[in-house]
């Protein structure tokens, strides 16, 4: 017998199977690219820059639109699209021949995405109302697990049967979950018809909250501070002092590092908003994030980078939810899943603009500068946050 549960039980798994899929291979681009012909660094990390932020350029402006499709035909049909399109985009990937498919593929795939957004509204569109807290906070640790897992069996797999095989590998993990939710979920049909307006006065709304203006400024930094070394962190793992044979299992190990802190450090910040005001929790972990990549531009010892790594994640888990949380306070209980939506938005802009920003800017200065204005950023974010935000 169907029952919410169930649904909610077959998305997690699929989402943490398609997770896991897509971040086995996010750390290895820059590797990917070298194996297309690239030998320079300088070309290297330009673009890595560009693969890195093609896909957000779309769906920064695409998810609206999927979204807005979910309410018409059903939420479940997104999310098979999505995953059916992110199979797709990764045999396209894996069968690039320069950097020009290389880009391509990545493009197709932030065109068709939107699977994240499609599963959280689906699991909340049948899940009681008492119960859709819980099941959306469930459902984000798949997100996190598969995340946090991804780069270890990327970095193993990648030493072992090379780059390449795992895009394919990660198709075959995105149509596996497609099938679950084809055959085990259930969506009971009701067709909403929503005017346009309510989003249009999202938007003014958030436009006329001068606070709301500062909080969603900081989304957008938080993100480019931490998406704008992504790109560029296998090659800043070349540079350590370590056993080149295995830079991709190392390279996988340290960025899952962070990952692991980041689920610890959430629930924490968390309690902490508790008893002391949300400003003063963002400041606090911007700081300890900005002097946190301060020495990665010093270290070279793998092992006291590790360290570093889970200190950065703890500070990391208090800065999006945060102010997620702030945005939430700051937010009409009518208007507070639209607003919450455009601050989503804000964040793709992060990660689209990061990347970018990442190629320029380690042509120019080279790559452990990069996580110097990292640093910057967020310490700058701390400062704000602390005098501007109350």
């Amino acid at each position: 017998m169907w029952s919410w549960k169930s649904n909610l039980f077959i998305i997690w798994i699929g989402q943490f199977i398609a997770m896991m899929g897509m971040s086995m291979v996010v750390p290895f681009l820059p590797l990917y690219i070298r194996e297309l012909g690239l030998n320079d660094h300088q070309q290297i990390a330009r673009w890595s820059g560009f693969v890195f932020s093609g896909p957000f350029l779309f769906s920064f402006v695409l998810v609206p639109v999927w979204g807005f499709l979910g309410d018409r035909y059903g939420r479940k049909l997104m999310v098979i699209r999505a995953l059916f399109g992110l199979a797709i985009a990764q045999i396209l990937i894996g069968l690039s021949q320069n950097v020009y498919h290389l880009l391509f593929g990545r493009i197709i795939q932030g065109m068709v995405s939107g699977f994240i957004p499609a599963s959280m509204v689906l699991v909340s569109s049948t899940t009681p109302k008492e119960k859709t807290g819980y099941a959306l906070g469930l459902l984000q640790t798949a997100t996190s697990g598969g995340t946090v897992l991804g780069p270890f069996v990327g970095g193993f797999l990648s030493d072992h049967i090379g780059i390449r095989p795992i895009f394919f590998i990660t198709a075959s993990l995105c149509f596996i979950s497609a099938l679950l939710v084809i055959f085990k979920v259930y969506e009971k049909r009701e067709i909403k018809t929503e005017s346009d307006t309510k989003l249009k006065d999202n938007y003014k709304y958030v436009l006329k909250s001068q606070k709301l203006r500062l909080i969603f400024l900081l989304i957008v930094l938080v993100q480019i501070s931490i998406a704008v070394n992504q790109p560029l962190f296998a090659l800043y793992v070349e540079t350590l002092s370590i056993d080149r044979r295995f830079i991709g299992s190392i390279a996988g190990l340290l960025y899952g590092i962070m990952g692991v802190f980041t689920m610890i450090g959430s629930p924490m910040w968390g309690k902490l908003n508790e008893k002391y005001e949300a400003n003063h929790s963002l400041a606090i972990a911007a700081s300890v994030a900005g002097i946190s990549y301060f020495f990665h531009f010093f270290i070279y010892n793998p092992f006291l980078l590790g360290f570093v790594r889970a200190i950065l994640g703890l500070a990391l888990g208090g800065l999006l939810p945060v102010l997620y949380t702030l945005v939430s306070l700051n937010s009409p209980i009518e208007r507070r899943g639209g607003i919450m939506g455009i601050a989503s938005s804000a964040q793709i802009l992060g990660n689209m603009l990061g990347p970018s920003l990442s190629g320029m800017l380690a042509s120019q200065f080279g790559i452990r500068p990069v996580f110097f204005i990292s640093g910057i950023i967020l310490l700058i974010i701390a400062n704000v946050s602390q005098k501007k935000i109350k």
